[in-house]
């Protein structure tokens, strides 16, 4: 099997290398990554202007991966990595420093890197874990990496699954996606210049419900969430068309 590995938060973070060498155990891995941390982008690509990449040697000590940092979006990376390396049989994505849960699906570059290799037939997995304070222990991580990873290669393919771990999980669980509602907030500062700023946050208006990823996530568990690729929303269609 050939595997190629990538994320949003860059090719330096400790969390690709990690799941490359979770993912070295089930085939060949190749890596792919932003040069930068490209957090929040979305499914973004580049069309103004060329992309560049350029060879990247895999931290020391582990597993040499042939790997490129590329000047570009998560989304820009599984393209071109499957330029430079060729077909592959799976893509991953992560592992993510900060929760991909509920609405935050939409916006990920984590996301949406799995959701490219996807839209390119293959099955494919985004991987994150929260950030609260300390970050994750990887190491303790990977076993249960390998146990969701087991998991996944038994499904019919092409499959695409959005997987949340816990810094310490106690089991696997499969989940739909959080939907609820949130009130947005505007932080407003100042720089040392005096020059206002602002922060965009969201504050939840309800509790997470049982069985979705979010919840899943609080009580401990790994969540894993099917996705798909069409956002058509059947139920209202089919009403739209009789009345056409």
């Amino acid at each position: 099997m050939r595997i190629l590995v990538t994320n949003d938060d860059g090719i330096f973070s400790p969390g690709l290398w990690s799941l490359a060498e979770a993912a070295s155990r089930f085939g060949e891995v190749f890596v792919v990554a932003p040069d930068v941390e490209q957090s929040g982008v979305g499914h973004a690509i580049t069309i103004a202007h060329p992309v560049r990449a350029f060879p990247h040697p895999a931290p020391l000590p582990g597993p040499h991966f042939p790997a490129y940092r590329v000047r570009g979006t998560p989304a820009d990376c599984v393209a071109l990595g499957l330029h430079l390396f060729g077909p592959v049989d799976l893509v991953l994505s992560g592992i993510n420093l900060g929760s991909n849960l509920g609405h935050e699906i939409w916006h990920s570059g984590t996301v949406a890197a799995a959701k490219q290799g996807r839209l390119f037939g293959l099955s494919a997995a985004a991987f994150s874990t929260p950030m609260n304070g300390a970050g994750p222990d990887f190491s303790a991580l990977r076993p249960w990496v390998e146990r969701v990873l087991e998991t996944l290669l038994r499904l019919e393919r092409p499959f695409l699954v959005n997987v949340n771990l816990p810094h310490r999980p106690k089991g696997f669980l499969w989940t739909r996606q959080s939907v609820r509602s949130y009130e947005g907030v505007v932080v407003e500062g100042e720089d040392p210049m005096g020059r206002p700023h602002y922060w965009f946050a969201a504050r939840p208006l309800k509790e997470a419900e049982e069985g979705t990823d979010r919840w899943a996530v609080e009580q401990g568990f790994i969540a894993a969430t099917p996705l798909r690729l069409d956002l058509t929303d059947e139920a209202k269609l089919q009403p739209a068309l009789a009345h056409d």
